[in-house]
């Protein structure tokens, strides 16, 4: 019973109450901030949710299971053509040329963010870690810099207008490979800042891992050409399958399991998705189920370390995480032919920070490679460049 009643509580607070809000601010934000901005306020003013079970444990989970179901359903998605007419026609993008964008989208951010943690903000008062090497707290906050926000993304994009969601499934193309480079990233400075002893060896399961996603990836096209119409129980039956197969490799690798469930989505034959409910799955995950998982995202964060300097330097932080992301896209864009204001537009989606920029930051708070300064303020910047994304994007790629 006492879980119960916790659940309940978890859920007034993280999903009723930014339900509410965002029908008030008549949807002027992205739903999945409103808890985020929540539970950073409860830790800042130090609200002992606690007593009554928040965050809970059966909360816990459901917004965990949320927010795959959400990467899964955008991975589902990016296939598809989009529904409704098109304002503006979205070039493709090849392979190469993708790959390469997403490279100078998160490699122009990181540069830039790493020269200006290395030579102005490790030299404030109280960001530097005496115990860690300046350059890897300087790279760790680079990184940090230049990511892009995978399951705000998703659920930002799942709120676009239809003329505008070409747009934004391209944005959650660069996000998925910008995300996988992140979590190869953090691996990498873990073990540049404690040694070879960071890595972890090799079980083999790793090795079963790699041949179940090429198997997802494999089935998934053979079925698109042998099997196109199967029955509904079939099709059923797969997507948690896949969803399942998908989460447990990446996690296996070392990777997110965000973008393994992304990744199995994408591999699902379309023909079999055109028949799935993607879209009200989706948006039912997003507003009643993920913002527990976005709500104790923020909630974990120590509210004793935000402070007024870093306040400041976060908004220095976000002009910096801003300008570069942007000035990166518009300079080389993802796909050929795209209008000056579809790459700003893209530009603009995909300096949204979000939970990945906090996962991030934890990871190297605990690690002892930023300190409590830099965690506090990267925190501050995840909300601020998230907040100000549906605005920004409103104004550079109106219809």
């Amino acid at each position: 019973m006492a879980n119960i009643l916790a659940l309940l509580a978890d859920a007034m607070v993280f999903v009723f109450l930014p339900w509410v809000l965002w029908r008030l601010l008549r949807k002027t934000f992205p739903i999945v901030i409103l808890p985020i901005l929540i539970g950073i306020m409860m830790a800042v003013w130090h609200v002992p949710v606690e007593k009554i079970g928040i965050p809970s444990t059966y909360g816990t989970y459901i917004g965990w299971a949320a927010v795959l179901v959400l990467a899964f359903t955008a991975g589902l998605e990016m296939w598809q053509a989009p529904i409704g007419k098109k304002a503006d026609n979205v070039p493709d993008a090849s392979l190469s040329r993708l790959l390469l964008g997403a490279a100078v989208a998160l490699g122009g951010p990181f540069i830039v963010g790493t020269i200006f943690a290395r030579e102005y903000l490790l030299t404030l008062h109280g960001w530097h870690v005496e115990q860690a090497k300046p350059w890897v707290s300087a790279a760790a906050l680079g990184l940090c810099i230049g990511v892009s926000a995978l399951p705000v993304l998703i659920g930002i994009v799942r709120e676009l207008k239809p003329s505008q969601k070409p747009l934004g499934q391209l944005a959650l193309k660069l996000a998925v490979i910008d995300d996988a480079v992140l979590w190869i990233g953090l691996a990498l400075l873990q073990v540049a800042e404690k040694g070879p002893s960071a890595l972890k060896a090799w079980t083999g399961m790793e090795v079963v891992a790699i041949a179940l996603l090429i198997g997802l990836a494999v089935f998934g096209n053979w079925a698109s050409k042998k099997l196109k119409n199967p029955p509904s129980y079939v099709i059923w039956l797969t997507v948690p399958v896949y969803l399942v197969a998908g989460s447990w490799a990446s996690m296996q690798l070392g990777l997110h399991e965000l973008i393994g469930a992304y990744f199995a989505g994408a591999t699902m034959p379309p023909a079999w998705v055109r028949r799935l409910p993607v879209e009200e799955v989706g948006s039912f995950s997003l507003i009643w189920l993920a913002p527990m998982f976005f709500g104790h995202s923020g909630l974990h964060i120590n509210g004793d370390a935000l402070t007024w300097p870093s306040i400041i330097a976060s908004i220095m932080l976000v002009f910096v995480s801003i300008i570069s992301k942007i000035g990166a896209v518009y300079l080389y864009p993802p796909a050929s032919g795209l209008k000056v204001r579809q790459a700003l537009g893209l530009g603009v989606l995909l300096q949204c920070k979000g939970l990945m920029e906090i996962v991030a930051a934890t990871i190297f708070h605990a690690q002892g490679m930023i300190s409590d300064f830099a965690f506090a303020s990267l925190m501050v910047l995840a909300v601020v460049s998230t907040t100000l994304t549906g605005p920004m994007f409103k104004l550079v790629y109106r219809d």
